[in-house]
């Protein structure tokens, strides 16, 4: 079976003109767009994302997701829900415009500073995301959520989340490697794969391993235990969607590491898009 293969190319490069260069380099035509120049595309004026949709067509690139800001690390279940209302409202349009399908969305930690009781912040998060879903639905676009912050980081809290809110435009973004790093063990991701396999719509490459110290730290697919037994069961499972690299090795948007103008970065990532190709052809 063939798969299809995309990234997160402001892991590699900061200007859209230089994640273009690395999506060539390496012969791939999709991109999912994220920071370009330090600002997220969901942020982006008209003026400026007709600039980025026009560069994005003049080379040829097909734009697979939006790496959104809805529900994630920053916005916990106590933010202006508003904001994430406006933010779908925004780029809705430009999606369908793109052919765009997935606008990453997380579900809303909790507060660290005035934390909800398990059940409140269920019920906000689910409520939130309902919402949400509903607008998304009219506007023909999918909310992909992510394992990755939020009720639903547990693959317990994602799926009361998706079988309250009951939506086609709320779907799964697996990542293989969130749940590794969050719970420093590789089955916590062969747990959530397991539990939520058939509701797997988008695929985010991100591999990790544990270090010298015994904690579970970012390495190239090949490494980490559990990348061969989910590809194998995606291939049985026919799975016929994107794998997206988020190698998070040089970059870690959320955790303000970003790229530097030394190259370094651009290298690593070709590596491993290269690297991810052989070994999924291999398992």
């Amino acid at each position: 079976m063939g798969f299809q293969f995309t990234g997160f190319a402001d892991e590699a490069e900061k200007s859209l003109e230089g994640q273009i260069a690395t999506l060539k380099e390496v012969g791939w035509t999709a991109v999912e767009l994220r920071l370009l120049g330090g600002k997220n595309v969901v942020d982006l004026t008209d003026e400026e994302w007709s600039q980025t949709w026009d560069l994005l067509q003049q080379n040829g690139i097909t734009v697979v997701g939006f790496g959104g800001q809805i529900g994630n690390w920053a916005r916990p279940i106590t933010n202006d829900f508003q904001v994430d209302i406006d933010e779908l409202k925004r780029v809705a349009p430009r999606m369908r415009a793109a052919g765009t399908k997935f606008l990453r969305i997380m579900s809303y930690p909790n507060d660290p500073d005035s934390p909800l009781d398990r059940t409140a912040w269920r019920d906000e998060a689910i409520r939130r995301i309902t919402e949400l879903s509903r607008i998304a639905e009219g506007e023909g676009v999918v909310l992909g959520h992510e394992n990755c912050s939020g009720y639903g980081e547990t693959y317990e809290g994602y799926l009361e989340i998706v079988e309250a809110v009951d939506s086609p435009a709320l779907q799964l973004t697996f990542d293989t490697g969130n749940n590794s790093l969050h719970a420093n063990d590789c089955e916590a991701t062969w747990a959530y794969y397991e539990a939520c396999r058939d509701l797997i719509t988008h695929v985010h490459i991100k591999c990790a391993k544990p270090g010298e110290d015994g904690k579970y730290a970012t390495c190239f697919p090949e490494e980490d235990p559990v990348q061969e037994r989910v590809i194998k069961d995606l291939k049985a499972n026919n799975y016929g969607g994107w794998f997206s690299i988020e190698p998070h090795i040089m970059a870690a948007i959320h955790a303000g590491k970003d790229v530097d103008d030394t190259g370094a970065a651009q290298r690593v990532w070709v590596e491993y898009a290269q690297r991810l190709e052989s070994f999924v052809k291999a398992v």
